[in-house]
């Protein structure tokens, strides 16, 4: 896998830089601001870009936004100091799909990697705990209870395979299924579930531990 690096910090990037060798992997550039890492990423066409999400030029959503226009995007790990669900859903709308604290431990770079080679998401642990915390205020806060229950059978294990990150196509073909069928059932499971867009859908997912 060949990584670019987009942060700032020099001492960051050299601290990501070392972990990501040490697991074998090759970084192919680094970038300090995020006109650069948008230069970067179309010149080198990484596999991965870890990108800050508070950069100078052009921030770390943005950055991700416009790498997933080219023809070979690549895969997005968001680093960040804010696990404030706000910035969690725009970077996952531009097309993230890791979402780490800056303050999460080594333990969690490389299986954050791993997860986003394999199409997948990934989140910090602490970010997961806020993300259910909230979930569970609003409910509580509206008197009102998960509708995942709701749910049938299939809409559920289409809910599983959208949430992994998986397309209307691919899903299709994982439960051998036409694609304007999947298309009903994820119109179904959104209404009941009150989301809106494949963002929500993930975090959703998450808050119930469908995914990590």
């Amino acid at each position: 896998m060949r990584v670019l690096l987009a942060d700032d910090h020099g001492i960051v990037r050299r601290g990501l830089r070392a972990l990501i060798e040490e697991a074998g992997l090759s970084v192919v550039a680094e970038a300090a601001d995020g006109l650069e890492a948008v230069r970067l990423t179309e010149e080198h066409r990484p596999d991965l870009l870890i990108v800050d999400i508070g950069m100078p030029r052009l921030n770390g959503i943005e950055v991700t936004a416009r790498s997933q226009k080219f023809e070979r995007a690549p895969g997005v790990l968001i680093l960040s100091m804010h696990a404030d669900e706000s910035y969690i859903i725009r970077a996952l709308a531009a097309g993230a799909r890791a979402y780490l604290l800056k303050d999460a431990t080594d333990e969690d770079l490389l299986p954050a990697v791993r997860a986003v080679a394999a199409g997948k998401h990934f989140f910090s642990p602490a970010v997961t705990s806020v993300l259910v915390e909230n979930h569970v205020r609003t409910l509580q806060k509206r008197g009102l209870s998960d509708s995942y229950n709701l749910l049938t059978d299939r809409e559920k294990e289409v809910l599983q395979l959208l949430a992994e990150g998986r397309s209307n196509k691919e899903v299709a073909a994982a439960l051998d299924l036409g694609v304007s069928t999947i298309e009903t059932h994820r119109g179904n499971l959104m209404h009941k579930l009150n989301l809106h867009n494949t963002a929500e859908i993930v975090l959703y997912a998450v808050r119930k531990g469908l995914i990590r």
